[in-house]
C-alpha cells in the first residue's frame, strides 16, 4: 500500500533568530502533492521486511524510513531548497512483488515531475522496485537507455532463488535488461570475499559486472577507486545509485541485517558519493538495510542521513 506523507514525522529544532539561513529540512519539506514541478528532491519510504525475511536475514528494516525521517528533520538547508516527501510504500505481510511494483510507480511519477527520487529502505529488495521505476520512465523516452547501476555493497545480491528476496535484485535487473534488449551495466564497490560464494563471483563474471573488494577500497587506494568509477561512468548515460548500509564498518553502521566484518570507511564512501552525485548522470538513489531495532545510539540512522543529505547537496537537485 502507498500511504501519503505523514508530515507530523518531520520535526526538529527551530533557530528563529537565525532567519532564512537558519532553516532545517523539517521547515521546508512539503508533501509531494503540494510541491511544484521545479526540480528538487522527493523522498520515498519503502517500509519492507519481506525480502530480508525471505533471505533469512534479521528483520526490522521496515522501520527504516521512519527512523531516517526523524534524523533528517534537523538537516540544515544548504543548496537544496526544494524537498518533497512522497510518503511510504508499505509491504504488508509477504506481498513483496506488489510493494516493488508500487514503489516503481511512485519512482516513475517522481521522475516524470522532474525531481530526483531518493528512496529509503527497507531491505535491498528495494533495488528491483527502484530500477523498475527508472526503466519505466526511460523506456518511454529512449530505445535502449544505457543505465549504470552503481552499488556500494559488501554483497553482489545476484542470487538465484525460487522467489525474489533482498539477495536477488541485481540478478532480476540483469534479466529485465536482457528481456528488454538493454545493456546491463553493474558496478559493485565494497565486495567482501568472505561474504559471497564462489557461485556469486562466477555469476558476476558471466554478467560482466565490475567490482572492487572492500580490502582494495582504503584511503591510500582512492585514486584507483576514482579511476574505476570514472571508467564505469563514461560507459553510461543514466545512473541508478544504491547504497547498502552493510558496506560500512559495523562500528559505523551496526543497525543492519548483516554487519560488515571489515567494511569500507567513510573516507572512501563519501568521495564515491560526491563523484556519482556530481556526474550529472544521477537519476535515482536509494539506501537499503537500515534496521533501527539493531541500531546503537541511532548511529546507522545518523550516518545514513548524512550520506543521503550529501547526495542531495552534491547532485544540485
Amino acid at each position: 500500500m502507498h500511504h501519503k506523507a505523514d508530515m507530523t514525522r518531520w520535526q526538529g529544532r527551530v533557530d528563529a533568530t537565525e532567519g532564512e539561513h537558519g532553516k532545517r529540512w523539517h521547515q521546508i519539506v512539503k508533501p509531494l502533492e503540494d510541491a511544484t514541478d521545479d526540480g528538487g528532491v522527493a523522498l520515498i519510504g519503502f517500509a519492507c521486511d519481506a525480502g530480508v525475511a525471505r533471505n533469512n536475514g534479521r528483520t526490522g528494516a521496515r522501520q527504516g524510513p521512519a527512523a531516517l525521517r526523524s534524523v533528517l528533520g534537523n538537516t540544515p538547508v544548504h543548496r537544496c531548497r526544494s524537498l518533497a516527501d512522497a510518503g511510504d510504500v508499505v509491504c504488508d505481510d509477504d506481498r513483496l512483488e506488489a510493494a516493488q511494483e508500487e514503489l516503481a510507480g511512485v519512482v516513475a511519477n517522481v521522475l516524470a515531475r522532474g525531481k530526483l527520487p531518493v528512496a529509503m529502505g527497507g531491505g535491498h529488495e528495494i533495488a528491483f522496485g527502484s530500477f523498475s521505476g527508472l526503466a519505466h520512465h526511460l523506456a518511454q523516452r529512449e530505445q535502449a537507455p544505457r543505465i549504470g547501476v552503481i552499488n556500494l555493497d559488501a554483497h553482489f545480491d545476484l542470487r538465484m532463488a525460487e522467489r525474489a528476496s533482498s539477495g536477488t535484485p541485481f540478478r532480476q535487473i540483469a534479466e529485465d535488461c536482457q528481456a528488454r534488449g538493454w545493456p546491463f551495466h553493474y558496478c559493485v564497490l565494497g565486495i567482501s570475499e568472505f561474504g559471497n560464494t564462489q557461485a556469486l563471483f562466477e555469476r558476476a563474471r558471466a554478467l560482466g559486472v565490475r567490482w572492487m573488494l572492500d580490502e582494495d577500497m582504503h584511503v591510500a587506494a582512492l585514486d584507483k577507486v576514482r579511476a574505476t568509477l570514472a571508467d564505469f561512468l563514461a560507459q553510461v548515460d543514466h545512473v541508478y545509485f544504491t547504497v547498502c548500509l552493510d558496506v560500512l564498518p559495523a562500528s559505523v553502521a551496526p543497525g543492519v541485517s548483516a554487519p560488515a566484518a571489515r567494511g569500507v570507511p567513510l573516507d572512501v564512501v563519501e568521495p564515491v558519493i560526491d563523484m556519482v552525485a556530481g556526474s550529472g548522470k544521477l537519476r535515482l538513489a536509494d539506501f537499503a538495510e537500515l534496521n533501527p531495532s539493531l541500531d546503537i545510539d541511532q548511529r546507522t540512522a545518523r550516518v545514513t542521513a548524512r550520506l543521503l543529505a550529501r547526495i542531495v547537496e552534491r547532485s544540485n537537485a
